[in-house]
């Protein structure tokens, strides 16, 4: 039907039709997935959730006399630092190192990189290895987004293509990824925001690819990867979505240019930090295929409901729930009602969709092909081997 640079050529002159993924899904509803195909160019998806497989490359810039980091701390979160001397990778997920007597505060690296990114300063304490090179023994000094080199999230595992519902068949409460969640199935918790997820729009991935151009964190990003613990091998329905956890992506972008609304530091309570962090992609409109994936409804898309209270990495399941049924905010599990809600803000997400069709009609973004696609015949390898010492 189209191509991606014709699509781009109407972008450039501000003519490119452009709809979210749920405006998709209504015009669909009226007109069908033909006309729509033949009206649309670019559909747009969003989602806002928690991302802990994330963090940021940061280069300090040398001091002087230049000093080999082997030991870093950034508002008191470690910072990894074995490779180049002023080199540090800050994960979302690391958790302030508590001091002796010191009460442990809520906070992490990603809190820090929402910091940075809203122009924030930040303390850094470092310790080098003394060489005749880098003869620095210690340093301490405070940046901001302005005062260092680069400044970018490489995030090794973002965008699950589905995921889990979460509940606890036990008798104490447990505090997980997923938050709280109440013994004798007080609750049940979900993440991913369903019908509006990127991934569960382009089900097998023909549409995204390495080199695909995204919305990420407020600012342009990419798809640099395949993401860790990538599944693309799920069992899938015949609409071809995955019935759980299936494939991932590793995404990078330039954090200079990222907004901290998209950008959220978070806590789990007894868990940990995390990150909260909005993501968007767009697909072009290359076949009425593109357009019947897109029309996939949550009444189309299922999750498996997991009891956390059985501490094994295989944990038993309650069968398996619709997202029209989680969004419901009841399901009913053993013959009981049980509250659920969501992790992703389905508000958060439906703008991150709203925002990135704003950009490409305003001529502001354009569309990449990508490079390479995502492998989809990936192995999910557990680590089954048990070594006694």
């Amino acid at each position: 039907m189209r191509t991606i640079a014709e699509i781009n050529e109407k972008i450039s002159c501000q003519r490119a039709v452009v709809l979210t993924v749920e405006e998709l899904k209504a015009r669909v509803a009226e007109v069908g997935v033909t006309q729509v195909a033949q009206e649309v160019d670019v559909i747009t998806t969003g989602t806002f959730e928690p991302m802990e497989s994330s963090g940021a490359i940061i280069n300090l810039g040398h001091t002087d006399p230049p000093i080999k980091i082997r030991r870093c701390w950034l508002d008191g979160v470690p910072a990894y630092s074995g490779f180049g001397a002023v080199d540090l990778y800050l994960g979302a997920s690391c958790p302030v190192d508590a001091i002796d007597g010191e009460e442990v505060r809520e906070r992490g690296g990603g809190h820090v990189i929402e910091d940075l990114i809203a122009g924030k300063a930040v303390q850094v304490r470092a310790q080098g290895q003394v060489t005749d090179c880098y003869p620095r023994a210690t340093f301490e000094t405070t940046i901001m987004r302005e005062t260092i080199n680069q400044f970018y999230l490489f995030n090794p595992r973002n965008l699950y293509q589905n995921f889990i519902v979460g509940v606890n068949g036990g008798d104490r409460p447990l505090f997980t990824y997923l938050g709280p969640l109440q013994p004798r199935l007080g609750n049940a918790v979900y993440s991913n925001p369903g019908a509006i997820s990127p991934l569960l729009n382009d089900p097998d991935l023909q549409l995204i690819g390495i080199g695909t151009r995204i919305f990420l964190g407020g600012g342009i990003g990419y798809v640099a990867w395949e993401g860790t613990q990538h599944f693309p091998l799920q069992k899938r329905l015949a609409n071809h979505t995955p019935i759980g956890p299936a494939a991932t992506l590793a995404l990078i972008g330039d954090a200079k240019q990222m907004d901290s609304r998209w950008v959220r530091g978070c806590y789990f309570k007894s868990y940990g930090p995390s990150l909260m962090l909005g993501v968007g992609v767009p697909l072009p409109v290359l076949s009425a295929e593109v357009v019947e994936h897109c029309a996939v409804q949550d009444k189309e898309l299922v999750a498996p409901i997991v009891d956390f209270s059985i501490p094994r990495r295989v944990r038993p399941t309650f069968g398996l729930v619709s997202y029209a049924q989680l969004k419901s905010g009841r399901v009913t599990i053993e013959g009981r009602t049980v509250r659920v809600a969501p992790l992703a803000s389905l508000f958060l997400s439906r703008q991150v969709a709203l925002e990135l069709k704003q950009w490409i009609e305003a001529g502001k973004f354009t569309l990449t092909e990508p490079v390479s696609q995502i492998p989809m015949e990936r192995t999910f390898l557990p680590q089954d081997r048990w070594t006694e010492f």
